[in-house]
């Protein structure tokens, strides 16, 4: 079971945005201490939010793979009904 690079580059985005909550909330704490004003997360988890999200944006876009068509006509929108056979026996007799 191989990952693609777009996957763990994902899974990276992921722990870096979650890694910038963690500084956040432990931030706060800081700030309650030295009993300051919360104006806003340092510059530091501002940088990862932004390099967290773009990870995550791109691997979001790669990684679902191709698209399939979505035309009534198109043979990847057969769907076999073949279930339909047995509509006899779902009525009690």
């Amino acid at each position: 079971m191989g990952f693609s690079v777009g996957f763990v580059i994902g899974f990276v985005g992921v722990l870096i945005l979650s890694h910038a909550a963690y500084s956040t909330t432990q931030y706060e704490g800081l700030l309650k201490i030295t009993e300051d004003e919360f104006s806003g997360p340092p510059f530091n988890v501002v940088v990862e939010l932004i390099v967290g999200l773009v990870l995550c944006t791109w691997a979001a876009i790669t990684v679902p793979g191709i698209f399939l068509s979505i035309h009534p006509n198109s043979d990847d929108n057969r769907v076999a009904l073949d279930f339909l056979e047995l509509v006899d026996t779902w009525y009690p007799d």
